[in-house]
């Protein structure tokens, strides 16, 4: 943003130099990036942030210096009539996105270039001269913030305005001569039969200022902001109006801008102010804000009287009623979009006494490094998994839209009667990323992909984030779910060793799980096989927590690893973390260590390829034997000497008592009843 200091001068009573202004404006947050000489003039190019639309004009940024300087500003109302003679010059049909709109004509002007005093002050921000009245809007755009248009009234049929959204298939020349098509969700500004500018854009070639125009009829006009950054960036069309309408411009200031730049015209292009009409469908309200000095220290630590801060408000354009009350409460002015809260007048006030002043010092906090709900047990599972050589990964949360039908996603996220059943991004920050993430897969695929690309072939990573789809509430929110996803390919390596020493598979991903499980003190999920849209066949699973799906594990699948041009097996696992939390903890008990040895049998079994682990453990623990401690796996064997349906599965059981030593004879007659209960419940041979 290009601002003139001889510009400003006329706007303000300060004898500050260019380069005092330049410091103070930077300290109060509108960054000077430099300040460069132009004729016998000096030029800031100040950075502002997207939130300081009111800044976007010199009359913004006197208003500023007006704080610093403690100096009033310069500019006179004007004395034009506000006569309506005609109501049907303009018709709006669409106030949701025109909330307010003012024409006034203009006749007999004669059509020249401007001034030299015109001319240089345009070209000293860096604004090209046309001719006199296109440079009257121009100027009066800089000078006080409110974008406006100027059309050709001969060339409007009927001489009128309408403003509306866009019909199906309309077009038309916009001033750069590019023919562009609308949508229906665009404002345009028409007259009786045709669109004639795309509304707080662009004007139309038609319409446009010629050397033959005699008349004309000035706009200016407040637009949805929402509306016109959408339009914008569909159209591909980035213009000074446009930049200022999507930050906010000031929508009581209409009817003086049009005085302004009639009067100008009036005075430049001889011509006759005409009727003059002001449309105003959607009012603004009028927003207050309540502050209590006492939390200007209490907030940033600075030390500021009460009256030095009503000072600073009241030159910023916040009023109030009364002078010093407790609390005082302001009225924010028509031009401050960003100001809702008390926070909001906090931080004007500590701008313009300084940053730089505010002491480092702790807060005072009661609640000051207490945590939160859950926030130990993620703590607790993030240091388990980097105890297994995992890292965490943190993935953009919005990702392409070719990743919807990849992945199987948890139960219950996503409504299935609901047209729309993602959540869509209206203005992506990375190009095709619109869709925020329904899973952590696509995220941890990619960093998958990225170590990859850089040679690192062995990867373990882990990620807790949030997924989001759409749902239908009454305030319109999307659903978001916490989810817990990890990752992991290639070898396990060993610490000084630089080979790796065994591939991972589906078992250490599983391992993982059960680990994560423990470290937030849960009961032991449940696998059951079953096929996984994501997933390879006969390495998948539904994962299952107290008989409810949670999620799923496996192996990602030969069309998938083609998609990511992985050459080795990649295991996946995604579980629904945040009903796995809102489970009651595990009670913790403790015990002393029995005084007494156990007794283990290790026995194999010949069971049919069906048959699961879990499903031979479960049938031990079903039978409730007291003295039968523990049961776990120890190998499985399939090949030689077995048929293609069959497997050998060992497992060992552990007897012990905590009051006694046991005898051979009672830990075999139980033995004996467990292996006879598996034999017949699950069909199995006893090998050894």
């Amino acid at each position: 943003m290009n601002i003139s200091y001889n510009w400003l001068k006329d706007l303000i009573e300060t004898d500050l130099t260019p380069q005092e202004i330049a410091e103070n404006l930077t300290k109060i947050g509108l960054a000077v990036e430099g300040i460069h000489p132009f004729a016998n003039d000096f030029v800031f190019d100040i950075d502002l942030t997207s939130n300081r639309g009111d800044c976007l004009s010199h009359w913004g940024v006197a208003r500023e210096i007006s704080a610093i300087a403690d100096c009033g500003l310069r500019i006179a109302d004007s004395n034009l009539e506000r006569n309506s003679a005609n109501p049907d010059l303009v018709t709006i049909q669409d106030a949701d996105l025109c909330h307010r709109f003012t024409a006034r004509i203009i006749k007999n002007v004669k059509i020249k270039p401007s001034p030299e005093w015109l001319v240089k002050r345009l070209e000293a921000i860096g604004q090209r001269a046309v001719n006199n009245v296109a440079d009257i809007t121009n100027y009066v755009m800089h000078e006080l913030g409110n974008p406006m248009h100027a059309f050709d009234l001969n060339k409007l049929a009927e001489k009128r305005i309408v403003v509306r959204r866009a019909r199906v298939g309309e077009k038309m020349q916009t001033l750069d001569e590019v023919e562009r098509s609308f949508s229906e969700d665009m404002l345009l500004i028409c007259d009786s039969e045709k669109p004639v500018a795309v509304g707080g854009v662009m004007g139309g070639l038609h319409s446009s200022i010629s050397d033959e125009t005699t008349d004309v009829l000035l706009e200016v006009a407040y637009f949805k902001r929402d509306s016109i950054r959408q339009t914008s960036r569909k159209l591909g069309l980035a213009t000074e109006a446009a930049y200022r309408f999507e930050r906010g411009v000031d929508i009581e200031n209409l009817i003086r801008a049009s005085n302004r730049a009639t009067e100008l015209i009036i005075e430049l292009a001889s011509g006759v102010a005409g009727d003059f009409v002001d449309i105003y469908p959607t009012k603004r309200e009028e927003i207050s804000v309540e502050l209590r000095y006492e939390k200007i220290k209490a907030l940033t630590g600075l030390d500021v009287s009460n009256e030095e801060a009503a000072r600073i408000l009241t030159k910023l354009g916040f009023k109030s009623a009364i002078r010093n009350p407790q609390p005082a409460i302001f009225t924010v002015p028509t031009w401050r979009h960003d100001i809702s809260i008390e926070q909001d007048l906090v931080e004007e006030v500590a701008r313009h006494v300084g940053y730089d002043k505010i002491g480092v010092e702790l807060p005072p906090s009661v609640g000051a490094g207490e945590y939160q709900p859950n926030e130990v047990r993620k703590f607790h599972l993030r240091q388990a998994l980097a105890n297994l050589g995992f890292d965490e990964a943190i993935s953009y949360s919005f990702i392409d839209t070719k990743n919807d039908d990849t992945f199987e996603l948890i139960p219950d996220l996503v409504d299935e009667e609901l047209e729309e059943k993602f959540v869509t991004l209206q203005d992506s920050i990375i190009e095709g990323a619109v869709r925020m993430r329904p899973s952590l897969l696509s995220g941890l695929l990619d960093a998958v992909r990225t170590n990859f690309n850089h040679q690192r072939k062995d990867v373990k990573l882990f990620e807790l984030g949030k997924v989001f789809a759409t749902a239908s509430n009454e305030m319109d929110l999307p659903k978001e779910q916490e989810l817990f996803g990890l990752v992991l390919t290639g070898g396990e390596t060993f610490e000084g060793k630089s080979m790796t020493g065994r591939e991972l598979d589906f078992f250490d991903t599983k391992g993982a799980l059960e680990v994560a499980m423990d470290a937030i003190n849960l009961p032991s999920l449940q696998y059951k096989p079953k096929e996984i849209k994501h997933l390879r066949k006969g390495q998948a699973a539904e994962i299952l927590f107290n008989g409810r799906t949670v999620g799923s594990i496996g192996r990602i699948n030969d069309e998938i690893s083609a998609t990511y041009k992985f050459r080795q097996p990649v295991y996946v696992a995604e579980i629904d973390l945040q009903t796995l939390l809102a489970e009651k903890e595990n009670a913790v008990f403790y015990k002393p260590l029995s005084k007494f040895p156990a007794v283990t049998r290790d026995v194999s079994f010949l069971v049919k390829r069906t048959t699961s682990y879990t499903e031979i453990i479960q049938t031990v623990q079903d039978q409730g034997f007291d003295l039968c401690k523990n049961v776990s796996f120890v190998d499985v064997y399939e090949g030689k000497g077995m048929a293609d349906d069959e497997r050998s599965v060992t497992i060992r059981l552990e007897y012990r008592s905590d009051e006694r030593t046991l005898i051979e004879a009672e830990v075999e007659e139980i033995h004996r009843q467990i292996l006879a209960e598996i034999e017949t419940k699950l069909g199995a041979k006893q090998r050894f």
